[in-house]
């Protein structure tokens, strides 16, 4: 196998398991926020507003636990998480907020509605592939989340946990909506 091939995969690797790194903080953001948006009866807007902003909250926090755990200072630690992060996580709250205020009834479904959960899950899985062409874009450039991989430490689940999480989230959000369109 030669060098370049390597890097090449190398390079998709490290993009998979920063997309997928984020899409865990993104997720249990997201999911905070319209869970709380909507169980505080607030409307479609200040709901999405809470669930991006716990997105970059969680997003953030993700990435600094295992950097502040290892004893970097926190100074350091904001501004790799903030360099590493910030792209991604807004690529991913962008194109997420905009296919849950989509799918016609969402914001309008409640908790215990599966409407709620298909379309969120869907909605995660959906800005997990528009997210990784931007973290790959910013590591090939030794830029985002190239700044955690370089302190040798990294956090969170498994890469392969979350992929087959955010896989199974695609398909249970697909039943949902496509159900959901035929009834």
């Amino acid at each position: 196998m030669d060098d370049h091939h390597h890097e090449h995969q190398d390079l998709n690797g490290v993009a998979v398991s920063a997309t997928l790194h984020c899409l865990t903080g993104c997720a249990i953001g997201e999911v905070a926020g319209m869970v709380l948006g909507t169980a505080l009866g607030l409307s479609n807007w200040p709901t999405v507003a809470l669930s991006i902003a716990l997105a970059f909250v969680f997003g953030y926090t993700l990435t600094s636990l295992p950097l502040l755990r290892a004893g970097l200072a926190l100074s350091t630690v904001v501004a790799i998480a903030f360099a590493s992060d910030t792209l991604s996580i807004a690529t991913m709250e962008v194109v997420d907020n905009l296919i849950i205020v989509a799918v016609p009834g969402a914001m309008d479904a409640g908790l215990g509605d599966l409407l709620f959960w298909g379309s969120l899950a869907f909605a995660l899985a959906i800005a997990g592939v528009f997210a990784f062409p931007v973290n790959r874009w910013l590591i090939a450039r030794g830029k985002g989340h190239t700044a955690v991989h370089e302190t040798g430490i990294h956090g969170g689940p498994p890469p392969r946990v979350v992929g087959a999480v955010a896989v199974a989230g695609f398909v249970f959000g697909a039943a949902v909506l496509i159900a959901e369109a035929l009834s």
